[in-house]
């Protein structure tokens, strides 16, 4: 890099270190958090069409699209690090007025996303069957899922390279962009699934292919953004460049172990729930699916938080940061409590949406006011999450993480199946999860050790 940008990377002198009228105002978060949250629901809203176009052909087919989904779902879970991580990167730039960096982060994110995805592509091709079979446990289902499996795996690289289009628009505080090229993918794909499916007779596979030409469309547009950059910003570089590659790998791997550590939390959740029988692991299923809801929505303010502090750190001014990171963060826990006070109120009719069935009517009491008491919680947890991801502390985040599973998940997970204290105990375990993050999030903020000013974080 040249020595101009080497200059660019040392903290500036500020005349005034202060929080800027409209940064961080409700209409700027409004503004990057509500596409954020378009972008985040796309996929899902995408599922359940997919789930009830399939469901008309049978309880075969609907089986194998489960579990080829959960298989395909864990490409995107896993690799968050290429969206979380190069916001990171690319917003404290964006906040040094580098923003041909900033979009050179975004095109070797790019790299690493095909590369990723092709590997993918064939460890799922090598292993579709064994894989499918241990989900399913052999048969017509796990014949079928391998099938749709092996298709729709061909679009985990296009997959992987929206994940970083995403990564680097929020890093520039461009959040529309993104939900109209997700939307825009989506939406074909949601017409063309019932027409493969049904009139065109292509059944599940239609499912599949459906699937693959949603994530082609997403992924060109970001393609096609990335290449508009490199002819309007003088300077972004689109060719690899292994440094900033392995930078944003160090990065990921922090990212990574701590998305690992939230995936054997609730699969220990939901296999020692069905331990408990038929009518608990619904009960956890319905539970756990209104979470992720919230999750959803809280993750919004997380992400804008993340692209805010992130721009305000790299441009060296780091009281700014603090200053965003409380006030984004008392606004997420106001929205927390806004969502418990209604999930406390629909907590008579909002679990008949789900079932009829008495037995597992009865048991999602025993979950449901843990869900309602860590709403708050959670407001603070995520959007203090998407302060510390902003800054880069992924390191912190990671141990923080892993440290609260096995300390307090795990242990409770484990205690509940063998004293028999079933979803009650499952949901104390992640409630006490939440407040040891609660508790690591907040002293690492309020220590400041976080808010490392310039364009890259030593």
């Amino acid at each position: 890099m040249s020595r101009a940008a080497d200059r660019d990377d040392r903290p500036t002198p500020q005349a005034a270190d202060t929080l800027p009228r409209e940064e961080g105002s409700a209409g700027q978060v409004a503004r990057l958090a509500l596409p954020a949250l378009g972008v985040l629901a796309a996929e899902p809203i995408y599922l359940l069409v997919d789930t009830a176009v399939v469901g008309h052909l049978g309880a075969v087919p609907l089986g194998a699209l489960a579990v080829g989904a959960v298989v395909l779902a864990q490409v995107s879970t896993q690799l968050t690090f290429l969206s979380y991580g190069t916001t990171a990167r690319a917003a404290r730039l964006h906040g040094a007025h580098r923003r041909a960096d900033a979009v050179t982060e975004g095109a070797q994110a790019t790299w690493l996303a095909m590369a990723i995805g092709v590997l993918v592509v064939l460890g799922v091709q090598l292993f579709a069957g064994p894989i499918t079979r241990v989900l399913a446990g052999g048969g017509e289902v796990a014949a079928e899922a391998e099938q749709w499996l092996r298709i729709a795996v061909l679009g985990a690289p296009l997959i992987l390279v929206t994940l970083a289009g995403n990564g680097w628009m929020r890093g520039v505080q461009d959040t529309v962009r993104p939900l109209r090229y997700v939307v825009v993918g989506n939406a074909v794909s949601a017409v063309l699934c019932p027409v493969l499916v049904h009139p065109v007779g292509m059944g599940l596979t239609g499912s599949a292919v459906a699937n693959v030409v949603a994530q082609v469309l997403a992924a060109a547009l970001f393609l096609q953004a990335l290449r508009r950059e490199a002819h309007t910003q003088p300077g972004v570089r689109l060719r690899p460049q292994p440094a900033l590659m392995w930078a944003q790998l160090v990065l990921g791997r922090d990212l990574l172990l701590r998305s690992l550590g939230f995936q054997l939390c609730f699969l220990s959740a939901a296999a020692v729930a069905a331990r408990f029988g038929a009518a608990s692991v619904a009960a956890h299923q319905v539970v756990l699916q209104l979470w992720n809801f919230v999750a959803l929505v809280l993750d919004s303010l997380a992400i804008a938080a993340q692209a805010l502090v992130g721009a305000a750190l790299g441009a060296s001014r780091t009281a700014s940061a603090r200053a965003l990171a409380w006030r984004i963060t008392r606004w997420s826990a106001v929205l927390g409590v806004g969502l418990a006070l209604a999930f406390a109120a629909a907590s008579g009719l909002l679990p008949r949406v789900f079932t009829a069935d008495t037995a597992v009517l009865a048991e999602i009491p025993k979950a449901w006011w843990f869900l309602v008491a860590m709403m708050p919680v959670a407001g603070v947890v995520f959007a203090l999450d998407g302060v510390l991801l902003g800054a880069g502390d992924a390191r912190f985040l990671r141990t923080a993480t892993l440290g609260s599973a096995v300390l307090g998940f795990l242990p409770l997970i484990w205690l509940s199946l063998a004293l028999d204290w079933g979803l009650v105990g499952i949901w104390t375990g992640l409630s006490v999860f939440m407040l040891l993050r609660l508790a690591a999030v907040v002293v690492r903020t309020r220590s400041g050790r976080w808010a490392v000013a310039g364009a890259t974080r030593s």
